[in-house]
């Protein structure tokens, strides 16, 4: 059992990237989920109706926020619209929307979780560990395998979770920083691990923004308006192997490519 697990989609370069490595990674590797983190999708920051049906159109089976969820005004008509979209699992409770989901394929239950860090981030949200706990107890007996996206700023933060879920959710993937880190491993009771994923969008701006624009406001302090960088995109990913039937991720390989648009 194949799921494909893609970085933060960056703006229309992020999901056009998206498109074409999909296709070609479906007709090679036939995963059997694909997954992505959205929370970009539209600009840069954020996601629309259109930029969730552009993406889910690629034969994507489900999309994951951070803490760009609510970037978006649109987004509040289609996060309890039925649409596969997931938000962070440790908003307080009443939030609209949901904080996982089970996606099901030929008789396999995928549970997938998604959960926001607190460490370096500016954001009002409960304890992702104890959210984890419960979400994992949530899915006891309806899910075969757990996948979390633990979409978080700190390296230390994303590395406990990490062991603290090992044994207990087959994959625990890291996301936010648009940097992929070269740290997959299987971890020492059998859950997959990446600390970041990376990101798919523009590759020659400053994870997916203009460069020029970056590098004026570390220089002068004032701020701006942030726009998309141009030129070729970075695809980032992870395959995920779990074995189906002692349900344990038994693989885990980065994918990396660089796309002439």
């Amino acid at each position: 059992m194949k799921v494909l697990f893609v970085g933060d989609i960056f703006g229309e370069a992020g999901r056009i990237a998206l498109r074409i490595q999909v296709e070609k990674i479906r007709s090679k590797d036939r995963p059997d989920f694909i997954i992505v983190n959205g929370e970009n999708a539209a600009g840069g920051k954020g996601i629309t109706y259109n930029t969730a049906q552009d993406i889910l159109s690629c034969g994507v089976d489900a999309i994951t926020m951070g803490n760009h969820t609510w970037a978006r005004k649109e987004v509040m008509n289609i996060i309890d619209s039925g649409m596969s979209i997931i938000r962070p699992a440790n908003y307080p409770r009443g939030v609209p929307g949901k904080g996982r989901i089970i996606l099901e394929n030929n008789g396999f239950r995928l549970g997938l979780v998604n959960l926001l860090g607190r460490v370096y981030m500016d954001n009002h949200v409960d304890c992702p560990f104890q959210a984890a706990d419960r979400e994992i107890q949530n899915l006891k007996g309806q899910a075969d395998a757990i996948l979390i996206d633990f979409h978080a700023e700190a390296t230390s933060e994303k590395i406990a979770m990490g062991h603290y879920l090992d044994g207990r959710a087959e994959c625990v993937v890291g996301t936010h920083t648009h940097v992929q880190t070269a740290d997959e491993q299987i971890l020492e009771k059998g859950t997959a691990y990446i600390t970041d994923v990376g990101f798919t969008g523009p590759a020659d701006g400053v994870i997916g923004v203009s460069r020029e624009q970056i590098i004026r406001k570390f220089i002068s302090g004032l701020p701006s308006r942030f726009e998309p960088a141009s030129g070729r995109a970075l695809f980032n990913a992870v395959m995920v192997t779990i074995d189906p039937k002692s349900k344990k991720a038994t693989n885990i390989q980065r994918i990396a490519d660089f796309i002439k648009l």
